[in-house]
């Protein structure tokens, strides 16, 4: 993930994210931990970075992390909410 659709707006919540792509008038929420990665990966985090982080702060293994954090980019990308380089 490079960074978020140029019609994409991420607004912090108290529970967490919201994505709004104005392209197409729809929202996409995120859990707080889904707007850990993605703020963590705005920020310039690699995947794997992402995915440590997460498995500091959460209850999941390395592995489990990682593979959520792939499957959340994924999701992003199916849904044209981020460019790639």
């Amino acid at each position: 993930m490079s960074r978020l659709h140029a019609d994409v707006t991420a607004c912090p919540t108290d529970d967490g994210m919201v994505l709004l792509d104005e392209r197409q008038g729809r929202y996409w929420q995120l859990n707080g931990t889904g707007a850990v990665v993605v703020q963590a990966l705005l920020d310039g985090a690699t995947l794997q970075q992402a995915a440590d982080q997460l498995a500091q702060t959460q209850p999941v293994s390395r592995e489990r992390a990682a593979a959520d954090v792939a499957a959340l980019v994924d999701q992003l990308k199916q849904a044209k909410l981020v460019t790639t380089p």
